[in-house]
């Protein structure tokens, strides 16, 4: 009885534990890369991509991680910092209209949130929207962050708008 009854907890211990394995990743609280943490990668190679003027290579960067975004704001929907690459990465890709969109949605979580606020006013340059811009600047200006001079730059047309 007694070692029918110590089987079943070692069991039962076991498959408790492999489903704590096999838990979502994008909680934030796994060691495991979470998909955001994966697109984060992919949005730095394409970066690097494109300062090596291979823009091919960067498309298919943006392309990746566009798709685990995607899958990681359906898991988990309502992240400011998911919603800010999801559009960065949709502009990047020239989808100014759903950039935006994912922009407008960030800031609705967050309205102070410095990376939405910066490539939102570079997405408005981009389709010159120059008032719009500037709006997104003056949010920006007491943050005392390199956001707030890289959309001066970019508004200035000192630095691409793209």
């Amino acid at each position: 009885m007694i070692k029918n009854l110590l089987i079943s907890l070692f069991i039962s211990s076991l498959l408790v534990s492999s489903s704590y394995a096999a838990g979502s990743s994008d909680s934030g609280s796994s060691k495991t890369k979470t998909k955001y943490d994966m697109a984060v990668t992919h949005i730095k190679a394409a970066k690097n991509f494109e300062k090596k003027d291979k823009p091919d290579k960067a498309k298919k960067s943006y392309l990746k991680a566009q798709k685990l975004l995607v899958q990681s704001n359906k898991n988990f929907p309502n992240k400011a910092d998911t919603l800010n690459y999801l559009g960065f990465t949709t502009r990047k890709l020239g989808d100014f209209e759903n950039g935006e969109k994912f922009y407008l949605q960030g800031l609705k979580i967050d309205p102070k949130h410095t990376g939405i606020n910066e490539y939102l006013g570079e997405l408005y340059v981009a389709t010159n929207r120059h008032n719009l811009a500037v709006e997104r600047l003056e949010v920006l200006k007491d943050c005392n962050c390199k956001e707030y001079d890289q959309l001066k730059a970019v508004i200035a047309g000192e630095k691409s708008k793209y």
